[in-house]
């Protein structure tokens, strides 16, 4: 099978997002992250201290802080957000949670536009589709925290073994983005395309938001000065970094989107013309 097939179909998704201001879109939903982004990480942590323990979670966020990069403070961010989540009172946990759900309000909004479909209580829809992905968070997030004390390891070894850790972490990254993708386009956004055709679109979206995460882990390990250009204020230069990050997430989110409707106008199979799938249902229904 050759990969000419790829021309064409990256063809049709440019000429299904043309017209749709995609930057703008993406920046609607990056909004909506950063409300969610803070109280869906307390939620998920919270939720895994149930499930294993407050000693065992608290010792995987330990891990965690080890695997990253100083920069940005983000081992001292990992180390607190865990300290937060594990004490939160069951009435905290609730009121985390539904501002935790105002992603899955930005995503349809957004999805609703590249569908060009009208409904009404679109935000309703988006914030009901995201929660069943909430409580599934531990079970989302463990697999990642499973890995982070052998990837602590393999990138103080440095060299060889740091590569092989960047490889671990980008492949449990891509199976949990991949599974995380599958329910955001079947579940959150309104045009549902087939299970073939869903899975093939979140494999292919997944892959690249995990190129990005490991991308974005070592541009925590150089030493810049994000505050230089506001003022040296480095606290809003971090804010500014994180918030173009989430941006760039999110257009590839909504790429995969029109992405998964493509591959379902091929039948699942990203290699088909969508031509011969259009004349064969004319004949059946002749």
């Amino acid at each position: 099978m050759t990969l000419r097939w790829l021309v064409p179909l990256g063809r049709a998704v440019a000429g299904a997002l043309r017209g749709q201001d995609l930057a703008l879109l993406a920046a609607g939903v990056t909004y909506y992250a950063a409300i969610s982004i803070v109280p869906g990480v307390l939620v998920a942590v919270r939720l895994l201290g149930v499930l294993l323990g407050r000693a065992r979670t608290a010792q995987f966020g330990r891990s965690l802080a080890d695997a990253l990069p100083a920069g940005l403070g983000a081992p001292g961010v990992v180390i607190s957000a865990f300290d937060a989540a594990l004490t939160m009172s069951p009435v905290v946990v609730i009121a985390a949670a539904v501002p935790a759900t105002f992603y899955g309000e930005g995503l349809r909004r957004a999805f609703v536009r590249l569908a060009a479909s009208e409904e009404t209580l679109v935000g309703w829809r988006g914030r009901l589709g995201v929660l069943p992905l909430l409580a599934a968070a531990p079970v989302l997030l463990l697999p990642v925290l499973l890995v982070t004390p052998m990837l602590a390891r393999l990138f103080d070894e440095r060299g060889v073994s740091a590569a092989l850790g960047v490889l671990v972490a980008f492949a449990v990254d891509w199976l949990v983005l991949t599974a995380t993708l599958t329910h955001v386009y079947r579940v959150v956004g309104p045009a549902r395309a087939g299970w073939a055709a869903t899975l093939w679109a979140a494999a292919a979206t997944g892959s690249f938001i995990a190129g990005f995460v490991q991308g974005f882990v070592l541009f925590l390990s150089f030493h810049l000065d994000l505050g230089l250009p506001f003022g040296g204020e480095r606290a809003i230069g971090a804010a500014v970094a994180v918030g173009f990050w989430l941006f760039l997430l999110n257009l590839l989110v909504l790429v995969g989107y029109s992405l998964a409707q493509r591959f379902e106008e091929r039948g699942g199979r990203p290699w088909a013309d969508p031509r011969a799938r259009i004349s064969s249902i004319g004949v059946r229904d002749g």
